[in-house]
């Protein structure tokens, strides 16, 4: 037995004896932050102003079309389609003998309407070539970054994309989503240097959302992505700036160092997100206004500026991700709407075609040992090394 969880629940029992205590203190929080919101909603300008002046130390939502006025969601088109692409991939093995990685993309393209049909399918790629398991600086000779860990999970976020704008120029004129999962915002990229982020959305995610953006010039076609389950708090911090004494806010002028006894003021919604904010606002299959993400990694996406909403579905708030042509075209947005809270009714809750996609992108434990052991089978056929590391090699045997 790896783990003895009777040794864990006397600290189970701390921790729910823990949560219980400081519910009602959230709870009052969310209170005021909702009472905050229904207050600026008649000064919506002015708070955009104020946002767009203030430095703060935390992610602020810019304003679009106002702060509490719900949408409900329009009929779906007689026939359309839903084309979802998701991923996973196996990580490069540093007790391998060999460096490379595989990413396998996942695809359900779902018909609607009086033809209906499904495309399943997935597509495997391995990764091994010097250009591939690196990125280079193009200017600055021996600057490289590997391509493994979060920086592999990004690599893997460009193929999806890609394989969404490849299959939607040789898909039909019926209206069409697309949906990706996760975030449209490559936010890992913030960690590595610059040249790492002009290449792989110069060349990788613009690329391809350009590629879809010219496919939509003559269709009725809309990028999304959806997120379950948002933990985002771009909007309760739009209110934080509400409250702040200051104008314009500057959180590193006037509140550095330890805070006041008494608190900040914009501590007052601290610990809200958006996400049980809009709970208590919208009804089933309503949505909410759209937001600007302010992340700095937003200042390379040009057009494609990522806007967002927030979607009521059954028991749970998703957050919608959008390119700004599709925010700024009114049919687009309601194409989106209308079609994923169809596909949440379909999939009990989550987008039916990203569940579908998900499953044929999957790569269990069972396949990233049997891939290894093909590798090493390949290596050894080619007479080439094949010596894994000594704790490779201890945790495939058995041990008596």
């Amino acid at each position: 037995m790896s783990l003895d969880l009777r040794q864990l629940a006397e600290r189970i029992d701390e921790m729910a004896d823990r949560l219980k205590v400081s519910q009602g203190e959230k709870e009052a929080r969310l209170q005021f932050a909702l009472g905050t919101l229904r207050s600026q909603a008649g000064a919506a300008d002015a708070l955009k102003r104020k946002i767009a002046a203030s430095k703060t130390t935390w992610l602020v939502a810019g304003l679009v079309d106002g702060l509490d006025r719900s949408r409900r969601a329009p009929p779906c088109p007689p026939q359309f389609a839903v084309l979802a692409v998701d991923g996973s991939h196996i990580d490069v093995d540093r007790h391998s003998s060999t460096r490379c990685y595989l990413i396998n993309i996942g695809v359900a393209h779902l018909h609607y309407g009086e033809n209906p049909d499904a495309l399943l399918f997935s597509q495997p790629g391995l990764y091994f070539g010097d250009e591939e398991l690196v990125i280079a600086d193009p200017l600055r000779a021996h600057r490289e970054e590997l391509v493994e860990g979060g920086l592999l999970g990004i690599k893997r976020s460009l193929e999806e994309c890609r394989m969404a704008a490849r299959l939607l120029m040789d898909s039909s004129d019926e209206p069409t989503l697309a949906l990706l999962d996760g975030s449209l915002i490559l936010w890992g990229l913030g960690a590595y240097p610059e040249f790492v982020t002009e290449i792989l959305l110069d060349h990788g995610l613009l690329k391809s959302l350009d590629e879809i953006k010219e496919c939509s010039r003559d269709r009725n076609l809309a990028l999304a992505s959806y997120i379950s389950r948002p933990r985002s708090t771009d909007v309760v911090n739009a209110l934080r700036v509400a409250l702040c004494p200051h104008d314009p806010p500057d959180c590193d002028r006037h509140c550095s160092g330890a805070p006041p006894a008494e608190g900040r003021t914009c501590d007052a919604v601290a610990g809200v997100q958006d996400r049980e904010l809009f709970d208590s606002l919208l009804s089933q299959g309503e949505r909410t206004p759209t937001f600007i993400s302010h992340s700095k990694i937003q200042r390379h996406y040009r057009d494609h500026e990522v806007h967002f909403f927030y979607l009521k579905v059954d028991d749970e708030i998703a957050r919608v991700e959008v390119p700004r042509w599709v925010a700024e075209d009114g049919s687009r947005l309601d194409l989106v709407h209308s079609l994923i809270l169809d596909q949440c009714r379909r999939g009990q809750g989550y987008p039916v075609a990203l569940s579908e996609a998900h499953e044929r992108a999957v790569v269990t434990s069972a396949d990233r040992e049997r891939f290894w052991q093909l590798v090493e089978l390949a290596l050894s056929e080619k007479r080439l090394p094949s010596q894994s590391s000594a704790k490779s090699r201890s945790k495939r045997t058995r041990w008596v």
